[in-house]
């Protein structure tokens, strides 16, 4: 899959593209089901690329960022997943102002048809571009009639709404990651390196794998899961570990205020992954954050936990 991150490294001699476009954060199934309808509408007009078109950074970062959402996934996350979608190549649009400015002729000439040359646009019923999002999908049919290019919309799929990056940030936020992962069309996963924490896990009995949630990234609610850490590099690559999975600061502890991704890989005190990145899936909710009396009191919950997790992840 080739990644082109300026219009001016897209081949002139690209030939005809079909086009899906989107933030894609998260790739849910709404997205995976555009990105499959863009494959199947390529194969009946003989064109060999697919490219998905998205915007690194978000849209709203840049026009109002303090109502920019939290991201699900990263820009490489993002690429990865929309490649496994089955997307041939990826135009990431480097977000500005000045491309906020134009109007969605201007957005259309620039990018559909000078760039890549576009043959179908395949995109969700509800999709809107250019400035103040002032186009839609009966602008993209009219402008395609008489620039050689035809509109596929998309109607979503979903529960009792349709799925979306908002939703599943929604799911998320209530602590309901079963919610998020049947949006998702799998678990919700956060990444990053592990860090030196206070160790104080250790001396309880049960070593965490600590991972600072990210500025601006999408996490659980604070409290307890179940779920799997995935060890990216290094020995044990591609190894999923079953876990018991805070996510908060700790309350317990006075002091604490950073949020972290604390994985307890279940029976194991023998890894040694400080300074390796790992991957942790979540599975379904225990339990919400509790600040307990003491430490005998925090143990004690700690171990049902353990044997929750042990008993939700068959392990």
């Amino acid at each position: 899959m080739q990644v082109w991150r300026e219009f001016s490294e897209v081949p002139r001699e690209l030939g005809r593209t079909v086009v899906t476009i989107g933030n894609f954060d998260g790739m849910h199934l709404g997205h995976q089901q555009v990105v499959r309808r863009a494959g199947e509408v390529a194969r009946e007009l003989g064109v060999d690329h697919v490219v998905a078109v998205t915007f690194d950074p978000h849209p709203i970062a840049v026009l109002r960022p303090e109502h920019a959402p939290a991201t699900l996934t990263t820009i490489e996350e993002r690429l990865r997943l929309l490649g496994e979608a089955g997307v041939d190549d990826v135009l990431v649009v480097p977000f500005s102002r000045e491309i906020a400015a134009w109007t969605p002729g201007e957005f259309i000439d620039r990018i559909l048809l000078e760039t890549l040359h576009v043959k179908a646009v395949v995109v969700g019923a509800n999709f809107r571009f250019g400035a103040r999002a002032a186009g839609d999908c009966n602008l993209l049919r009219a402008n395609g009639s008489g620039n050689d290019f035809v509109l596929e919309e998309v109607t979503l799929d979903g529960g009792p709404q349709v799925w979306s990056s908002t939703y599943v940030r929604t799911c998320l936020a209530a602590g309901d990651v079963t919610g998020a992962a049947e949006a998702l069309g799998r678990e919700f996963t956060t990444r990053g390196v592990v860090v030196e924490g206070d160790k104080r896990g250790r001396g309880l009995g049960y070593p965490t794998a600590n991972v600072p949630v990210r500025a601006g990234a999408a996490a659980p609610a604070d409290g307890v899961y179940a779920g799997r850490l995935r060890v990216l590099e290094g020995p044990d690559a591609g190894v999923a570990f079953p876990a018991a999975i805070s996510v908060g600061t700790n309350p317990t502890f006075a002091g604490e205020r950073e949020r972290r991704v604390e994985s307890y890989v279940l029976d194991r005190d023998d890894l040694e992954l400080y300074g390796r990145e790992v991957e942790v899936s979540f599975t379904e909710r225990l339990r919400g954050m509790v600040r307990f009396d003491s430490v005998e009191d925090l143990l004690a919950a700690m171990a049902n936990d353990v044997q929750d997790a042990r008993s939700i992840l068959g392990d």
